[in-house]
């Protein structure tokens, strides 16, 4: 298995990222995507892993049409638009392009973390989180300040 960290994964462009992914999943699970979203249709406990990753690999899915939708926009009022000076909807569509982009690229993110747990071994678990006490600890009486050397 390839081991992939964020400073190694080239950039890629548009959904070429959703293209790279499946094919690392089906890589991953030795099976094609349609097959393994079968199979954790069919029995989403039998793997969290896989049951993980369908669904992780769907929300990336989701985030990379957005990304598509909102560049649709963007490159159509840009079009449209008169002069150097971008308008506030324009800016506003820009905007929401990079939100996406940044939406697609968490999710991806996320699926590349879920990938690197081997197949045939159990899902890692994270440590517990410590609990936080919500309560003050008792105050401790304060004593009266000695100056030693200082007359009164």
């Amino acid at each position: 298995m390839e081991h992939h960290s964020v400073s190694e994964t080239p950039d890629f462009l548009d959904g070429e990222i959703v293209a790279v992914l499946a094919e690392q999943i089906e890589t991953h699970f030795a099976m094609t995507l349609p097959e393994l979203a079968r199979a954790v249709k069919a029995a989403p406990h039998a793997h969290a892993g896989a049951t993980n990753v369908v669904h992780a690999y769907g929300l990336l899915t989701q985030a990379q049409s957005a990304v598509e939708k909102t560049e649709d926009a963007l490159l159509a009022a840009l079009e449209t638009a008169v002069g150097e000076i971008l308008d506030d909807p324009v800016m506003g569509l820009a905007q929401q392009v990079n939100e996406a982009v940044e939406v697609r690229d968490a999710r991806a993110e996320r699926l590349r973390f879920l990938l690197d747990v081997p197949a045939g071994k159990p899902e890692m678990r994270t440590r517990p989180v410590p609990r936080l006490t919500t309560t003050l600890p008792a105050a401790v009486p304060a004593q009266p300040a000695r100056i030693s050397g200082v007359a009164r």
